[in-house]
């Protein structure tokens, strides 16, 4: 979404990056930059950088950077549009809308009407005689109507189109309930509600907004959770369910859990801290969602095979989070017949209450414990085979610990678990942690001894093609970002001379600023560059480059991208800057180019 020129070069006058990363980051200076620790990775050494002079802050930990309209889009988890409305309303700015921006805004917003409007309808017809079954079941789960009401539940009718109907006569388009998910296309032009028979979940954002439905079947049909498509308003790997609740609530944690109607339970018996993926796995962006919320993530999988290997996946993504994480292992119930059975959050509550949940959750165990006992399992350890054979994984799993106190302490706690001599078994660990390390420095040692691999960049989609012309490319954008005094008046390359497409893209629309009269600066390829290559040009411009002979540097730069690309056209070329706008001239641009 394009925003006038004018309006983004006041937005990032008044916008300081200092003032905006320090309202999220404790900032300390040194030098002329400030430091601190990074908001998107857990670090115990500050490695985030802030430049003034730049307007730009990059972390040399997890490689994001970019300026102070990317930085609300990383921290606050939004597009492009709204980070630019964040930043206009914190800095006392009003938003110039463009026509595509306004008319992409007022779909959004009738979406969001809609969606409320929908809400309405259902939580309406919950209360009449159409809604009978779905209140006969809410009692059977014993949900209250206090907690109805605060969760927004509603009904929708065993009816092929209740809904469209009542949306329709309120003026909404066929078009506008197909884009929120609420109808579906029956392939001979007809439509149909898509959610029928069910107790319906409004899902509702941090911002207040009902931005997608889930629901629940009343019978024995298929499927027995539906929730809205991705839509305009709603991306499930961005929303966690009962957030907008959670947010708010006093307890020092969150608790996350699998479904819905779980989170409804807990909310009910008191634990107001829960919320649940929108079916789906743990996300990332959902890990960063959490983590603006709360320090400690209580993990509360159901205690079947699906649950403990959600919960390993979750683990595992969360161990660079900067999350303190605990798990809560439900007990299995035995049924009248002797056998055991799971239970969820749900059914933990209503057959042994909050109380029994509550002393689980201040029992609940730290990620490696579960880990370790996960690991326990896959072995019979009545059996010497057994015991070593654990010994040998559970040593693998404890040199993944970086601390050697750490280390120790979950060591002695495996010994006990074999019933081995804990000298034996600190030992197989140092051993897996030996050769873990010797692993790394290998890695380390083949990514030294070749150039391709130490001087390309980690992110695959960014690897060049061309290693010598890059890193020339790259001393050009960090010289025109630095001092474009450096360059003549005209250009002097083509962005098709360029060998990685993303640089010389990124020439040309910092080059096309210049020429403007604008200042070249990291925030002029906001809302064009994607976020990744947005991290990739920031890493660029961390990397060391001297304007003491900054022209001459420039002239080099120029004859190597030459040179590479005469080689790529199959001929040959030696001429520094002056050759290549007199190269640039006979081809009849004019030293300008083309695009």
């Amino acid at each position: 979404m394009a925003f006038p020129q004018g309006f983004m070069d006041e937005l990032h006058a008044r916008s300081d990056i200092v003032d905006v990363v320090s309202s999220y980051v404790a900032l300390t200076r040194k030098g002329g930059s400030f430091f601190g620790l990074c908001p998107f990775h857990s670090e115990k050494t500050p490695s985030f950088h802030v430049e003034p002079g730049r307007q730009m802050y990059y972390c040399f930990g997890c490689k994001k950077g970019g300026d102070a309209v990317k930085f609300i889009m990383d921290v606050e988890n939004l597009p492009f549009p709204d980070a630019v409305r964040l930043l206009a309303k914190r800095a006392g700015l009003e938003v110039p809308e463009e026509q595509g921006n306004r008319n992409e805004l007022r779909q959004r917003q009738r979406l969001l009407e809609l969606n409320r409007e929908a809400a309405r309808f259902y939580h309406w017809l919950l209360k009449q005689p159409q809604g009978s079954a779905v209140r006969a079941y809410l009692e059977r789960r014993n949900i209250s109507w206090r907690t109805a009401v605060r969760f927004g539940m509603g009904a929708s009718a065993n009816a092929w189109d209740v809904l469209l109907k009542a949306m329709t006569d309120k003026g909404y388009s066929k078009s506008e309930l197909l884009s929120a998910g609420l109808i579906a296309d029956n392939k001979k032009g007809g439509f149909y509600d898509k959610f029928r028979n069910r107790l319906m979940l409004p899902v509702i954002d941090t911002r207040g907004d009902v931005v997608a439905f889930g629901s629940r079947v009343l019978d024995s049909s298929e499927p027995k959770y539906m929730n809205s498509p991705d839509t305009p308003v709603y991306s499930k790997r961005h929303i966690l369910y009962g957030l907008n609740l959670a947010r708010k609530s006093k307890r020092p944690n969150i608790i996350l859990c699998e479904g819905n109607l779980d989170i409804v339970t807990l909310h009910q018996a008191g634990f107001d801290n829960a919320v649940a993926s929108m079916g789906t796995a743990l996300t990332l962006e959902q890990v960063r969602l959490l983590s603006k919320f709360t320090k400690e993530l209580v993990l509360c999988y159901d205690n079947d095979n699906a649950g403990q290997k959600a919960t390993e996946k979750a683990l595992q993504l969360l161990n660079e989070s900067g999350l303190s994480v605990k798990v809560l292992q439900l007990p299995r119930r035995r049924t009248e017949s002797g056998e055991l059975v799971k239970q969820d959050p749900d059914d933990f509550i209503k057959n042994h209450g909050p109380d029994a949940f509550e002393r689980l959750l201040n029992g609940s165990e730290n990620g490696i414990d579960f880990r370790m006992a996960q690991t326990a399992a896959q072995f019979d350890l009545t059996s010497d085979e057994g015991r070593v054979a654990y010994c040998g994984a559970v040593s693998e799993l404890l040199s993944e610990l970086s601390g050697s106190v750490e280390r120790e302490v979950y060591t002695l706690r495996a010994a006990e678990t074999a019933r081995v001599d804990p000298a034996a078994m600190r030992l197989e660990v140092q051993q897996a942690w030996k050769r873990r390390v010797q692993k790394e420095n290998r890695a380390a040692i083949r990514k030294e001894v070749n150039p391709t691999l130490r001087l390309q960049p980690k992110e695959r989609s960014m690897r060049y093609e061309n290693l010598r012309s890059a890193r020339a490319e790259e001393g050009l954008l960090r010289l025109l970002l630095m001092d474009p005094s450096l360059f003549p008046a005209e250009a002097p390359l083509r962005t098709e001379q360029f060998s990685s497409p993303l640089l010389g893209r990124a020439f040309g629309l910092l080059w096309d600023a210049r020429q403007q009269g604008r200042t070249p600066s990291l925030g002029l390829l906001s809302g064009t560059l994607e976020a990744e290559e947005i991290n990739h040009i920031s890493g660029i411009c961390q990397k060391p480059e001297s304007l003491k002979n900054g022209r001459q540097a420039l002239t080099d730069y120029i004859e190597v991208v030459l040179q590479e690309w005469d080689q790529r056209q199959g001929g040959s070329c030696a001429d520094p800057l002056a050759a290549a706008i007199e190269k640039n001239k006979k081809k009849g641009t004019g030293g300008k180019r083309n695009v």
